[in-house]
């Protein structure tokens, strides 16, 4: 054994998990494989998880939450590999990490049908108006010979980005009688849906536009001013994706004017949201606080690929190319 294994087989691995506990299962696993847990308090700054890993001198990163910047991944010159509790990596420098060759590994469809049932809950919510109506009841009103509701069956489920959980939110659609129409800028439709390549058509027709892209470039502010004024003054803006995916202060205007009908918001540009943000002014706002993967089957799901994805490289083992967000490490291996 040369010096450098020997260095490396006395030393304990680490991981630092940047957020809460994570489920039973997967903190056994990292513990059978001799991987030492290091916990970030939630929403710690770059600076505080630089500080945690440079002390610690970490070996992995599982991120939870925190933004995950170059002097993050600068900090411990053992980190090897980070893991997304989840999907989304916008949180994550990619280009920090290629440069270092160390792999971003995402959950596979971890909480995709986890997002997807909550996408459908708020629709149901919003169409139904489920949150004011609990309002009027309990404040001594009573409503029903006045109200006229909606009909979902019939009603155009607009879904943004056709991947697994928008793919699954529209079946859950369809199960409730929606039609769907979808736009997405290379996924494949089927035989019985054509995916659209136009956003602004979709925004057009659809009673609910609902997000089900990641946050990137591309997507940053998709859902304007001017495409908001697309939408229909009856419709509704269901995102479970990520928040600055809609540009929040034009969101705010339209609500206020009334030229959309509602939104219901699992994520937001800022996180957690500032107490006096106005959408809580707003009668016509259905608000939670970034759940829609916060299922048991999610949270277990999410954990133990993510403890695992860790194991595979930390022992040296060839990782599914499929989780790699970081996709310039295939073409330069």
């Amino acid at each position: 054994m040369n010096t450098t294994t020997q260095a490396r087989s006395a030393h304990t691995a680490k991981v630092m998990v940047t957020g809460a506990e994570l489920v039973e299962e997967a903190r056994i696993l990292l513990a059978s494989h001799g991987v030492e847990t290091i916990y970030a308090p939630a929403y710690s700054t770059s600076e505080d998880l630089a500080a945690i890993a440079r002390e610690k001198e970490i070996d992995a990163i599982l991120v939870r939450q925190g933004r995950i910047d170059k002097s993050v991944i600068a900090s411990s010159p053992r980190l090897r590999v980070i893991a997304k509790h989840g999907s989304g990596v916008d949180n994550i420098d990619l280009a920090a990490a290629s440069d270092r060759r160390i792999p971003v590994l995402r959950a596979l469809a971890a909480n995709a049908q986890s997002v997807a049932e909550l996408a459908i809950g708020l629709t149901v919510s919003l169409m139904k108006d489920v949150v004011p109506l609990n309002t009027a009841v309990k404040g001594g009103s009573w409503p029903k010979t006045k109200y006229v509701g909606r009909d979902l069956a019939g009603a155009v489920f607009g879904v943004i980005g056709y991947g697994e959980i928008g793919q699954r939110a529209a079946s859950l659609a369809k199960g409730l009688g929606m039609q769907v129409a979808a736009y997405d800028p290379i996924a494949s439709g089927t035989d019985e849906l054509t995916v659209s390549r136009d956003l602004d058509d979709v925004l057009k027709v659809a009673d609910i536009v609902s997000l089900h892209c990641p946050l990137m470039p591309q997507t940053h502010h998709l859902i304007s001013a001017e495409k908001l004024a697309l939408m229909k003054p009856t419709a509704f803006l269901v995102n479970t994706a990520r928040g600055a995916i809609v540009d929040e202060a034009a969101l705010i205007q339209a609500l206020r004017s009334g030229s959309i009908a509602g939104a219901a918001l699992d994520s937001f540009e800022v996180e957690p949201p500032a107490a006096d943000n106005p959408l809580w002014s707003l009668p016509n706002v259905l608000a939670t606080p970034h759940v829609g993967g916060a299922s048991r089957s999610a949270l277990r799901n999410m954990a133990v690929q993510s403890a695992q994805h860790i194991i595979d490289v930390l022992e040296g083992r060839i990782f599914d190319d499929r989780a790699l967000a970081n996709r310039d490490l295939i073409a330069a291996a």
